[in-house]
């Protein structure tokens, strides 16, 4: 008898799912800040390092374009509407059919770039044409990395069913696998070969492996490991790829948006790309522990409800994810500004980045600070959008915002040189906090549009317990925080540890304030 897996949707848990995803973000990104240290010490700067970077960049890139992001997009609603509304082994094989044709379709894109690997060495950099040592190294390195594409798009398809069924610890806490591999590659594998640099390529295979291997157990364990098989003409395998094609077109929109931002930057004085990828990497911090993880935990919930058109609870959901990024993104917004000094001279005013880099990048993080959050907001308002299975609204959205970007940094940055501006990098972070409210406006009209409303007196309600708060945790920056001097010359362990003193004593004023105001925990239960 055919077992019917139609329920509605599980209640209760974002926030403890947030958490975990948060948490586990958090870990990524200080492995990930301990890679690059080690990898930074034991291969420095060179020509061979060059030809790795590039060797990777290319299958990440194409990773970002619709190896996670993207086809969780087009996944998850597809794959939760199957598990609400159809058996589990119509749930099963609608899986065996989107494993095996990605992974079809993959392994045939791998075969093709190994063939072509000197040519997409040259598309990506066409400098190494004049180097043959270089070439013919990061050549051999992409027939190594390629195949991560394969092994990472797969465990992407494994974090969607996660996500689908409210299980999120597995894939928020599997890229972390990346970088304990990359290390131990670059500790141990390293000194073994001819070649060191290419046990870094051999790490980034070696990851794929280890982050498939580590998902499949858990797979297996909820019954949702099924043997791939090509399906190219099962009409739900067809849906997926169909949503997929327009988010895969608003990830290539922000890459193209990143690598203006860049040729922008390149065109200004010595340093301005440095600059500001320092300022950027600051700020994803709270960007991925906030937004991201948000994101990441409503999109099943709204698909679900969706499919079982409950329109007021899609709404609310909407509002509390709103209501913790705020509560959480504008606190962490003020940090950033107020910080910006201290963490970066915390984190990197060491060896040959010197006052003028933290100068520079924290003029460049303080106004990035002000797209904080707008881009938590971004990342809570799309997952409306997709989990209704519309993927293009965010994407003509993402090229009205990224047409905005374009214009107004090159008219800022072009009006700051002619007033002999020392840092007109500066106005490329302007364009980015612009740009990214005017998306959030957006966003917000098609919402409306859609007859999507969300619940009477959310700002009001969301911001109202912030206008005590944040003027307080200010008042505790302006007294706890010490002279630039200061940490000028203090030891790396007492930045440290001032910085963190600083950030708990700023918390415990948040806290309190909203305390105060009313806000309990209950507030934010969904």
């Amino acid at each position: 008898m055919t077992e019917n897996n139609t329920k509605q949707p599980a209640r209760g848990g974002l926030l403890r799912s947030g958490l975990i995803v948060s948490g586990f973000t958090l870990l990524s990104r200080i492995s990930g800040f301990a890679r690059d240290q080690i990898v930074a010490v034991n291969f420095g700067a060179s020509p061979a390092m060059d030809a790795f970077f590039v060797a990777f960049k290319i299958p990440n890139l194409l990773r970002r374009l619709f190896g996670e992001g993207a086809f969780a997009k087009g996944f998850v609603p597809v794959f939760t509407e199957y598990r609400e509304t159809r058996s589990h082994a119509e749930l099963r094989q609608l899986l065996a059919y989107v494993l095996g044709t990605l992974g079809g379709v993959l392994l045939l894109l791998s075969a093709v770039a190994a063939a072509a690997a000197p040519l997409l060495v040259l598309l990506f950099a066409p400098g190494f044409a004049d180097e043959p040592e270089r070439l013919e190294a990061a050549t051999y390195m992409l027939r190594i990395t390629f195949p991560y594409l394969f092994f990472i798009s797969l465990v992407a398809a494994a974090g969607g069913v996660f996500q689908s069924i409210g299980r999120f610890a597995v894939p928020a806490f599997t890229p972390i696998f990346l970088n304990l591999t990359l290390i131990a590659c670059a500790l141990w594998l390293s000194p073994l070969l001819e070649q060191p640099v290419y046990a870094l390529a051999w790490g980034v295979f070696i990851a794929g492996i280890v982050q498939l291997l580590f998902q499949l157990p858990f797979m297996s364990r909820v019954d949702l490991l099924p043997r791939p098989r090509w399906g190219w003409h099962d009409s739900g395998v067809r849906r997926v790829f169909a949503l997929m094609l327009p988010a895969i077109a608003g990830a290539g929109v922000y890459q193209i948006n990143q690598l203006v931002n860049t040729i922008l930057a390149s065109l200004l004085i010595a340093g301005s790309v440095s600059w500001l990828y320092y300022a950027d990497r600051l700020l994803e911090f709270p960007m991925g522990m906030i937004g991201i993880a948000v994101g990441i935990v409503i999109l099943p919930r709204l698909a679900a409800l969706h499919t079982h058109g409950s329109h007021q609870d899609f709404s609310a959901t909407i509002g509390w994810a709103i209501k913790v990024v705020l509560w959480a993104g504008l606190p962490a917004a003020l940090a950033l500004g107020w910080l910006a000094r201290p963490m970066l001279m915390t984190l990197f005013e060491y060896g040959k980045f010197g006052p003028h880099d933290r100068e520079m990048s924290a003029m460049a993080l303080q106004a990035l600070a002000f797209s904080l959050p707008a881009g938590l907001l971004i990342n809570v308002l799309t997952p409306g959008f997709y989990a209704r299975q519309d993927t293009r609204t965010p994407v003509r959205i993402g090229v009205t915002a990224m047409a905005v970007n374009m214009v107004f940094g090159g008219v800022a940055v072009f009006y700051l040189m002619r007033q002999g501006y020392h840092a007109p990098h500066v106005g490329l972070s302007v364009a980015v906090v612009l740009s990214s409210w005017v998306q959030v406006i957006l966003l917000v009209v098609m919402l409306r549009r859609h007859k999507i409303s969300l619940p009477a007196g959310l700002w009001g309600s969301t911001l109202a317990p912030l206008f005590v708060a944040l003027p307080l945790m200010a008042l505790v920056f302006w007294w706890s925080t010490p002279p630039v001097e200061w940490w000028q010359f203090s030891s790396a362990i007492e930045r440290l540890l001032r910085l963190l003193a600083i950030m708990g004593l700023a918390g415990a004023a948040l806290l309190g304030s909203f305390y105060i105001f009313g806000v309990r925990p209950s507030d934010l239960k969904a």
